[in-house]
């Protein structure tokens, strides 16, 4: 799967960006986790600028009958509400799973600077799995993107939900 460099790196050296990019996986995991209990599918999304995770959310399509209450989403309006601004191109949006179309769109139209993700979805991930429209050629931003990180914990989560699901039928 292909994958952005991370501009970053040259300032605070590759396993220091890592090591940020994991820690808000894991911020994003903890968000994850929470909506498992609450019979959620387990996506959780944070975003953060300048160091600061300024919004956070978990998938909330069960409680708000919501098709679109994906954790992408509402990070994205959490963070644009907290910013006034519509335009987040100086924020980095981490969430467990690769983001599908919606979200990817949503991701682009709020000119997120860079995507992190965790484990890459092979059913409807737009960043590079069934497509990438994250970096699309013809659209006007394309944030950078990086994919893997904690992917076996992320993906584990959700297999783990979806195990359980098909358990209690």
């Amino acid at each position: 799967m292909p994958v952005d460099s991370d501009p970053e790196v040259a300032a605070f050296g590759a396993a220091g960006a890592l090591a940020a990019d994991e820690q808000y996986i894991r911020n994003a995991l903890d968000l994850a986790r929470e909506a498992m209990k609450r019979n959620e599918v387990p996506i959780g999304a944070v975003i953060v600028r300048d160091g600061v995770i300024i919004a956070g959310a978990a998938n909330r399509t069960v409680r708000d009958q919501d098709p679109t209450a994906h954790a992408e989403l509402l990070a994205i309006r959490e963070a644009s509400s907290k910013l006034d601004r519509w335009r987040l191109d100086d924020c980095t949006l981490y969430v467990t799973l690769e983001p599908c179309a919606m979200c990817a769109g949503a991701t682009v139209l709020s000119r997120v600077k860079r995507v992190v993700f965790g484990a890459w979805d092979d059913k409807a991930g737009m960043a590079g799995s069934v497509g990438d429209l994250l970096r699309h050629p013809r659209l006007n931003h394309r944030p950078e993107v990086r994919g893997g990180v904690l992917a076996e914990e992320c993906g584990r989560i959700v297999e783990d939900f979806f195990a359980a699901q098909r358990n209690s039928r």
